[in-house]
């Protein structure tokens, strides 16, 4: 899915390029625009409708499509901080519990094309949203929202059912984006690419089937916010695969190469330069986990999960599968943000077979405990099958289980982890909004991400509500402590490992350390062409 109120110290100002042979270069992709490569893929199926729609869409590369086009009341500013206004010329809480927040909308706001935009429209937009309920989850973010009224032209209160001091950042995202009501139906999603509203940019979609071949993002010239936009025109190019991509890139057909570059690429800009290519090494709030299906007759049973954490060896994988651009997790906060704890560590170390067996003995249960591992095979990078060969071996090598794994291409991957259909599953996340509560409620509130079965009330009626309570984002320390405990006992996921994250760029091409923010958000007005790129 970026302060010392947020919890973020840890990685502000880290935006620092690791340049890979800066030299003078006529490359590039010539024109007025400014091409940038993805391995995001943008389908539209009978199962998921409307990728694009912020009522449904919940994934990295939809949300990086809607970020420019789509506006919000907040924005999260470069280099991360406390969310300041966008769409709004003043946002605040105005009561001391936080459940009662105000937004006075900018003069002049309108919409792309000229349509004047009204708090009426922000009030219809969230409703929108909070009707549809898709299963993908991302209504989760405004269930909070009890009642809504506007005031005036430009005047909104969002009244919530409970404390929240993370409700601005919430307001930062996709879902809290304002639609037109004459674009977005009030209980229709919007089916295929067609995606307008008030952002820096709009958007045209080329389509061969039911998939995007190439995106462009033309300056919106009736934008009205606080962002810079640096370029006229931006192409996002998706490519199959990450080999592809760089070849692209090496030839001047695309300009920077964003997510997800392979391990075997880095190394290679690192240790070999490229002339008129430079890497960008960013912090990374990306993870890597394990979720299971708590109420599938394979894993239901705790001791199951717990002995699959004494299996697993974190070291070993990011080792042999990733290298020096991951390290392990033992948690479901990254260690960059502060409120982490090795809760998994403390509790199962690396790879303690004779723990793992007196475990599955005591509980009853027979082994080799036979499980199917799935994986999308297209939307993490290319290295997710080999992780997942990897840990097949770790855990087949312990005699206590007998893994088969699977890949499915995320078209379907997706719908049907959200059914139910896989026992096990391996997924990736990126924050929704650079605080520790974006790690914690998409997996175990009410409404999650994952849809998950797994349901503690501890965790849902006291805890979570009461990290939510604290303005000073540091003095919830203790509760997150108490959450990630619970976690590494209960295993309704299990942590793997956090990552890096790289974007390579022809050197004329500037501000690529400020385009993809620690969250691995596109922020496609940051790139411009020309003097002092490398």
């Amino acid at each position: 899915m970026n302060r010392k109120t947020l919890a973020l110290s840890a990685v502000i100002g880290l935006l620092a390029p690791v340049l890979a042979g800066c030299g003078g270069s006529d490359g590039g992709s010539g024109g007025e625009a400014i091409v940038v490569g993805t391995t995001d893929q943008y389908i539209a199926t009978d199962e998921a409708i409307a990728p694009l729609d912020p009522a449904a869409a919940y994934d990295t590369g939809s949300w990086n499509v809607l970020r420019q086009t789509i506006q919000t009341l907040m924005h999260v500013p470069r280099g991360g901080g406390k969310p300041i206004p966008d769409a709004a010329s003043k946002c605040a809480f105005t009561d001391r519990a936080n459940e009662s927040y105000r937004c006075t909308l900018r003069e002049g706001l309108k919409f792309a094309g000229g349509d004047p935009i009204t708090a009426d429209d922000v009030k219809y937009s969230f409703e929108r949203v909070l009707k549809i309920n898709d299963p993908s989850g991302v209504a989760g973010l405004l269930t909070n929202i009890d009642t809504m009224e506007s005031d005036g032209a430009r005047e909104i209160v969002f009244h919530l059912k409970t404390p929240d001091a993370t409700f601005p950042y919430k307001l930062s995202t996709p879902p809290a984006g304002i639609v037109s009501k004459k674009d977005y139906e009030p209980t229709k999603l919007r089916k295929g690419f067609d995606v307008s509203g008030s952002g820096p940019y709009t958007f045209k979609a080329e389509v061969k089937g039911d998939t995007v071949t190439k995106a462009t993002f033309t300056k919106n010239a009736d934008y009205t916010g606080e962002l810079n936009v640096q370029n006229n025109k931006v192409e996002l190019q998706p490519f199959t695969d990450a080999d592809e991509m760089g070849k692209a890139l090496d030839s001047g057909d695309i300009d920077v190469m964003t997510r997800a570059m392979t391990p075997e690429q880095v190394e290679s800009m690192v240790e070999k330069p490229k002339e008129g290519i430079q890497l960008t090494e960013m912090p990374g709030l990306e993870i890597r986990y394990l979720g299971f299906d708590t109420d599938a007759p394979t894993v239901k049973e705790k001791a199951v999960r717990q002995a699959m954490a004494y299996t697993i060896d974190r070291g070993d994988l990011v080792t042999k599968v990733y290298g020096s651009v991951a390290e392990p997790l033992y948690s479901l906060i990254p260690s960059s943000i502060a409120t982490h704890t090795n809760s998994f560590f403390n509790k199962y170390g690396d790879r303690n077979l004779t723990k793992a067996a007196d475990l599955l003995q005591t509980a009853g249960i027979a082994t080799p405990v036979k499980l199917s591992l799935n994986y999308t095979t297209d939307h993490y990078g290319e290295a997710t099958a080999k992780e997942f060969e990897t840990l097949k071996d770790q855990l087949n090598s312990s005699k206590l289980f007998e893994v088969s794994i699977k890949g499915t291409e995320w078209k379907s991957f997706r719908p049907n982890q959200i059914k139910g259909d896989y026992s096990v599953y391996g997924m990736g996340w990126f924050p929704d909004f650079p605080d520790p509560d974006s790690y914690i409620a998409p997996f175990l509130d009410k409404d999650n991400f994952l849809n998950t079965p797994y349901n503690n009330a501890k965790l849902r009626g006291e805890l979570i509500p009461q990290s939510r309570r604290e303005a000073d984002r540091s003095a919830a320390t203790n509760t997150f402590s108490q959450i990630q405990d619970i976690v590494a006992d209960d295993v309704p996921v299990l942590p793997l490992w956090q990552g890096k994250q790289y974007v390579a760029s022809r050197d004329d091409i500037a501000g690529v350390e400020w385009a993809v923010n620690s969250s691995a958000e596109l922020l496609l007005w940051e790139l411009r062409r020309g003097p002092g790129a490398s």
